[in-house]
C-alpha cells in the first residue's frame, strides 16, 4: 500500500502541471484582462466588459480607426499603458510568465492579488472557514443520514415506508438548492414568517464578546440553514446509491451462504454486506466532498450573505484577478487530488482485502 501511495502521490505532480497548462492558455484567450480593467474603469467605462458588448454608441465610435490593443486606451498615453502592462507582469511573454509561476508555487509563493493589496494564500485562508463549515458539515450530515437510510431502504425494499422515503428524497432531489435556500430564508429567516435563525454571516457581531459555548452555539445558528440547504441535493443521491449498492450485495450467493449457515440477519447486513456494499458509496466520497466544497456554495454563499472561496473564486474570474485564479485553482486541485488519494486508504480500511498493488502488478 505504501508504494501504491507513493505512486499516486508522484502522480499528483504531473496532473496539476497538465491542469495549470490548460488554464493558463485558456486564459491567454479571454478578452478583458486585469490591464483592460482598470483602463476601463479610469476612462469612465464602468467595466470593460461593457466595451466587449457593443453596448454603447460611444463606444463603438472611439473604438473606430485605433489600433490599440486595449478597448479602453483611448486618450490615455502609451507610456502609462506599459507601466499598467510591466507592473502586472504582461511584459513577458505568455511562457516566461508562466514559467516564473510554477517557480514560485514550487516555493509556495502564490502572489499577491491584483486588486485586494493582499496575498493569495491569506485571501483564501481568510475565506477558508465559510467553505469549510458548509462542506465539512454538509458532506458529514449527508453521510450521517443517507447511509443508514439508505441501508433501511434496501432492508424494507417495496415496503410502504420504502414508497414513502423514496417520493421524499425525490422531491427533495427535484428542488433545487438556491430555491430550496430561499425558502427556508422566507420561512425561518423573518422572509415572512418566523424569525428563528439569522439572515446573514457565520457569526454575530458580538461573537468575541461571547464565552465558549456561547460561541458554539452563535456558530451552529448561522450555518444551520446554508448547510441544509446544501445537504439537500447530495442527502437524496447519496441515499438512493447507498440502497442500490446493498440491494445488489443482498442478491449475491454469499449472502445466502451465509444466512444458510445461521447468521443472524444483522451479522450477515454488517459483518458481510456492508463492507461490499461501501465501496461504491466511499467511491464518491471525493466528488461529493469537492461539490460541496467548492462547486455548490457560490450561490449558498451569495444567497446568505457568506464570504467563501465559492465566492473568492468568481469575483476573482469577473475581475480577472490572475494571481487569485491560479492561485485557488492550484490550492483546490491539490486537495482534490489528495482527497482522492485518502479515498482510496478508505477503501482498504472498508476492506482489508482489497489491494491495489497486486492490482497493478
Amino acid at each position: 500500500m505504501g508504494a501504491y501511495i507513493a505512486r499516486r502521490l508522484l502522480l499528483v505532480i504531473p496532473t496539476l502541471l497538465g491542469i495549470m497548462i490548460i488554464n493558463f492558455t485558456l486564459v491567454q484567450f479571454v478578452p478583458g484582462g486585469p490591464v483592460e480593467q482598470i483602463i476601463a474603469q479610469m476612462e469612465g467605462g464602468g467595466d470593460v466588459f461593457e466595451a466587449f458588448s457593443g453596448g454603447g454608441a460611444d463606444v463603438q465610435t472611439q473604438a473606430a480607426g485605433t489600433s490599440d490593443s486595449y478597448v479602453g486606451s483611448r486618450g490615455l498615453p502609451p507610456e502609462f499603458i506599459a507601466e499598467l502592462e510591466k507592473e502586472f507582469g504582461f511584459d513577458k511573454p505568455p511562457l516566461q510568465r508562466f514559467v516564473d509561476m510554477l517557480w514560485n508555487y514550487m516555493r509556495l509563493d502564490f502572489g499577491e492579488s491584483y486588486f485586494r493589496s493582499i496575498s493569495v494564500i491569506d485571501l483564501v485562508l481568510e475565506k477558508m472557514p465559510v467553505s469549510i463549515s458548509l462542506g465539512l458539515w454538509s458532506t458529514l450530515i449527508a453521510y450521517l443520514v443517507s447511509i443508514p437510510l439508505g441501508i433501511r431502504k434496501a432492508v424494507k425494499d417495496g415496503s410502504t415506508f420504502d414508497t414513502w422515503t423514496s417520493g421524499a428524497i425525490i422531491v427533495a432531489y427535484a428542488i433545487p438548492g438556491f430555491l430550496f435556500a430561499i425558502l427556508l430564508l422566507v420561512l425561518f429567516a423573518g422572509g415572512s414568517y418566523w424569525q428563528i435563525f439569522p439572515l446573514r454571516g457565520l457569526t454575530s457581531d458580538n461573537w468575541s464578546e461571547l464565552g465558549l459555548l456561547g460561541k458554539i452555539g452563535d456558530y451552529f445558528w448561522h450555518i444551520a440553514l446554508p448547510v441544509v440547504a446544501l445537504t439537500i441535493s447530495a442527502f437524496a443521491t447519496l441515499t438512493l446509491l447507498t440502497k442500490n449498492s446493498f440491494l445488489d450485495e443482498i442478491k449475491k450467493h454469499y449472502v445466502m451462504t451465509a444466512r444458510a449457515k445461521g447468521l443472524s440477519e444483522r451479522k450477515v447486513l454488517y459483518g458481510h454486506v456492508f463492507r461490499n456494499a461501501m465501496l461504491i458509496v466511499i467511491a464518491g466520497f471525493p466528488a461529493v466532498f469537492i461539490g460541496v466544497f467548492f462547486s455548490g456554495s457560490l450561490i449558498i454563499e451569495t444567497i446568505f450573505s457568506l464570504d467563501g472561496l465559492g465566492r473568492l473564486g468568481f469575483e476573482a474570474a469577473v475581475a480577472r484577478d490572475y494571481p487569485v485564479i491560479f492561485g485557488t485553482l492550484f490550492i483546490f486541485g491539490l486537495m482534490s487530488l489528495v482527497v482522492g488519494i485518502l479515498s482510496d486508504i478508505m477503501y482498504v480500511l472498508v476492506d482489508p482485502r482489497i489491494d491495489f498493488e497486486k492490482r497493478e502488478g
